[in-house]
């Protein structure tokens, strides 16, 4: 009976301890830069996937800044990694470029991971990009199917490379179905500026475009008005328009947050490019869901695209990655 007793204190002596320990540990911390609004869909993107791995895994602490001007950059990311925090992640497309990457050579026990259309840096400046043009290219397969006017519209950023490869490969799409569409692109030259994506999908529907992918935020108020059918970006935005959008390419940063803290924690955190987690294969791209359209498409429309899409993760059918400036027809 004593033996028992002393065995069931040692027990709970052990749960004890264990129990202070896990309380003493200290907590993952993740910081994200944002030099827009959290609105804005690709900040949103690594925001809600570090939203996602902070509620799905224990012990995480999560802190982030948004609307950070260009003369500001350095000093926020700077103020995170004096504080220690175990990954610093963010979009350093343009301003954040050159900033983030050398605070990141300041301290190089702490990981930065950074959306760049640029390589790492050893040893712990990795990078990432929405390699969602598999996506826009199954969009193009159903708006060559669609439309009536055989003009198609794209509204877009800026004409860098990350952004190229989706208006590409949206036309692409198109043009692999229906090589008598046309595509008109429009640059506003801004990354969020919804006002002056609504004026430019306005003009692409005057011209006789009757389907057009917002690649920018704005473009579906002009939809909306002239009753015209769109494409989403980055994530599932149906929900803006549910008469409107259609669907479009979804792009899920969760894979890649969960593989970075998997390897910072088993210390093996390295500099790379984190590319492959934001494609389809790696749960990191995808269709949105057809919503309500799922009753109104083609079924045949639907079949050639899911045909289309099993290729893709079955690795028998690449995307064409196009970065060149495309042309407006």
């Amino acid at each position: 009976m004593k033996k028992l007793a002393l065995a069931v204190l040692i027990l709970l002596l052990s749960v004890t301890v264990a129990f202070a320990q896990a309380k003493k540990e200290k907590p993952f911390q993740i910081a994200a830069i944002f030099q827009t609004a959290i609105e804005e869909p690709w900040d949103g993107v690594i925001h809600q996937a570090c939203l996602k791995i902070k509620k799905e895994m224990p012990n995480i602490k999560y802190e982030f800044t948004e609307k950070i001007a260009a003369a500001d950059f350095e000093k926020v990311v700077r103020e995170y990694a004096e504080r220690k925090f175990d990954l610093i992640v963010g979009d350093a497309f343009l301003a954040g470029e050159e900033p983030s990457r050398r605070v990141a050579k300041d301290y190089p026990k702490i990981a930065f991971a950074f959306g760049s259309e640029f390589g790492p840096v050893a040893p712990n400046y990795s990078v990432f990009d929405n390699w969602i043009h598999e996506p826009a290219y199954l969009c193009g397969i159903i708006a060559g199917r669609l439309t009536k006017s055989n003009t198609l519209g794209v509204v877009a950023a800026i004409p860098i490379g990350e952004v190229n490869r989706l208006v590409n490969a949206f036309k692409a799409g198109a043009l692999k179905v229906n090589p008598k569409v046309k595509v008109k692109i429009s640059y506003i030259g801004s990354w969020f500026d919804p006002p002056k994506a609504k004026e430019a999908a306005i003009a692409q529907i005057e011209a006789g475009a009757d389907l057009i992918y917002a690649e920018r935020f704005g473009v579906f108020e002009a939809c909306k008005e002239k009753k015209v059918l769109a494409f989403g970006n980055m994530s599932d935005q149906n929900a803006l328009a549910p008469n409107v959008v259609i669907t479009g390419p979804v792009w899920d940063m969760y894979p890649t947050i969960k593989f970075a803290v998997d390897m910072i924690k088993k210390n093996a955190w390295v500099a790379m490019d984190l590319g492959e987690w934001s494609m389809m294969a790696k749960g990191g791209a995808r269709l949105a869901p057809f919503h309500g359209f799922e009753k109104t498409l083609p079924p045949a429309v639907i079949q050639e695209v899911r045909d289309v899409e099993k290729k893709i993760l079955a690795g028998t059918f690449r995307v064409p990655v196009d970065e060149q400036p495309p042309i407006s027809d």
